[in-house]
Parts: C-alpha cells; sequence; structure tokens
C-alpha cells in the first residue's frame, strides 16, 4: 500500500474515480484535473493517490478555503473529495489518505482540517467521525441564478 501525489501520468485513472464520485460532467473532469496540473485550479491545491501494486485504488483532493463551517480561523485546509474504489473499501487506503491530508496541513502550519459530504450520506458521515471529525453544522445550500433584464 502506497499513498503518493498525483502526476500527469495518473490523469484517465483519476479521472474515472471523480467520475464515479460525481457521475454529472460532460467531459469526465479533464478540464479541472487539466487546471490542477497547470497550476490554475481554483478547487483543488494537492491530490493524493492511494496505490496497490500499481493499482490507483483511492485518491483525496484538498484545497485551501477562506471559510469552513466551524472554524474561526482565516483559512482551512479542505478535503474536497475523498473516494475507495468498492472493492478496495475497508483495508485502511481512506485512513492513510486522510492521514496523509492531516499531515500536509500541519506541514503548512494548520491547525484544522475541514470536510463536508452530502446530508444523507450516512458511510461518509460515520467514516468522518471515526477519522475524528467533528459535525458542525447541517445546512441546505441555494444557489440563484441573476440575469440582466
Amino acid at each position: 500500500m502506497k499513498i503518493r501525489e498525483a502526476t500527469r501520468k495518473d490523469i484517465n485513472d483519476w479521472s474515472e474515480m471523480r467520475t464515479k464520485l460525481w457521475p454529472e460532467t460532460d467531459d469526465g473532469h479533464l478540464s479541472e484535473i487539466n487546471s490542477f496540473f497547470d497550476e490554475e485550479s481554483i478547487d483543488i491545491v494537492k491530490v493524493y493517490l492511494a496505490e496497490e501494486e500499481n493499482e490507483i485504488v483511492g485518491f483525496l483532493e484538498l484545497n485551501i478555503r477562506n471559510f469552513a463551517e466551524g472554524s474561526r480561523n482565516a483559512s482551512v485546509p479542505y478535503v474536497e473529495a475523498w473516494y475507495i474504489k468498492p472493492e478496495h473499501q475497508g483495508k485502511g487506503f481512506g485512513k492513510q489518505l486522510m492521514e496523509q491530508a492531516e499531515y500536509w496541513a500541519l506541514s503548512l502550519g494548520f491547525t484544522e482540517l475541514a470536510s463536508d459530504t452530502e446530508i444523507d450520506n450516512a458511510l461518509s458521515i460515520k467514516l468522518h467521525k471515526r477519522m475524528g471529525f467533528q459535525e458542525t453544522e447541517r445546512i441546505v445550500c441555494f444557489l440563484k441564478s441573476l440575469k440582466n433584464t
């Protein structure tokens, strides 16, 4: 079992897993992944992959946000995505990825790590709590597109 940073050679594997996590995409997430490698992404600043016997089995994406519910800090490292292929779940890959994220955040001088999940994703909520996260809030978010008339 190995945890390492993503490289351009990992684009297809990363894209496939991202599409499993968020299937509503037209380009297999390639534009977002390429913007990360081009250092233009506003959503991803670090990506770790879990690998077993040369197979990529999971990933974790991190960002630094200027707000996280429950935090009073001006910026907070944020887990934007955390995914392990179903056939590899329960083997400790998710835990190792999260521990790497914690090490990364601490190495940058941060004292907190934030994350979120869908309100009805009981498994993710359970796993976050098992990793030491505390639930801070439950919300329903809204966004309205405004048009000039």
